[in-house]
């Protein structure tokens, strides 16, 4: 998979990546795939040399707005003034993935109940169902490190994602990204349903129906553009997903 850089233009506003950003937190929160204060989703700030913003350490999703979100830089450090701290965690998972890949402007870490659950499978994510075969040959694995809190981890955890926007981290949850914050927004929402459906049918005990890997990589090549652009379908999506916020709660944008 060929990888193209695609950084936020100079000129984007900062206003505007933070609103976009604390609408993903408050969608995240709406559609279950929060874990209290423990997950994080991060930005790449315009202009600057490797900082990004990210959900101050404390906050639930639905409490997030577009002026508290926390401005960090390269090497974990709150820029500006803020009576809140920054998940170290956060900061190493998502600092590791942006400053390797260049294409990347958003990045989401969830411990969604079914992601976990596929992460702990030997066979991980079968790509069977629909949503599921827009990760087929596009996904990811990272082995269990423990906590994230050593640096070291850092090069290990970008080689393992290599050029993929999606990766499950095994015994711990998921991780998407795009090169826009709708893009890894629709990717999570996607792949946390493949990771419910699966686990929905192997409940059954029946034989899953596994499509051709002609088809599967059909599926998959629709749903990831090599120029890093989302599907037109997902912005749409992503564009009617912030109209729902707005007509029934734009707090987000303060």
């Amino acid at each position: 998979m060929t990888v193209t850089a695609r950084i936020v233009p100079q000129d984007t506003d900062e206003r505007e990546i933070r609103q976009e950003l604390a609408a993903c937190y408050r969608l995240l929160h709406r559609y279950g795939m929060t874990d209290l204060i423990f997950t994080h989703v991060s930005a790449r700030l315009p202009g600057t040399d490797g900082h990004f913003l990210i959900n101050p350490y404390g906050l639930l999703f639905d409490e997030i707005t577009a002026s508290n979100l926390i401005e960090v830089d390269a090497h974990g450090n709150v820029v500006g003034d803020s009576p809140w701290d920054v998940n170290w965690a956060g900061h190493i998972i998502h600092g590791a993935v942006l400053a390797a890949r260049p294409d990347v402007n958003c990045v989401i870490h969830c411990h969604t109940r079914a992601g976990v659950a596929i992460s702990m499978l030997a066979c991980g994510l079968k790509t069977v169902s629909q949503h599921a075969m827009e990760f087929h040959n596009r996904i990811a694995y990272h082995d269990y490190e423990g906590f994230a809190e050593g640096r070291d981890e850092c090069p290990r955890l970008a080689a393992n994602l290599g050029a993929h926007n999606a990766m499950i981290m095994r015994n711990h949850g998921l991780l998407t990204a795009g090169a826009t914050i709708g893009q890894a927004f629709l990717a999570m929402y996607n792949l946390d349903i493949a990771c419910k459906t699966q686990l929905d049918a192997m409940a059954t005990g029946t034989p899953l129906i596994e499509p051709s890997e002609e088809i599967r990589e059909f599926v998959g090549a629709l749903n990831w553009d090599p120029d890093g652009d989302e599907a037109p379908g997902k912005r749409l999506a992503w564009q009617a997903l912030i109209r729902r916020l707005d007509r029934e709660d734009p707090s987000y944008r303060d």
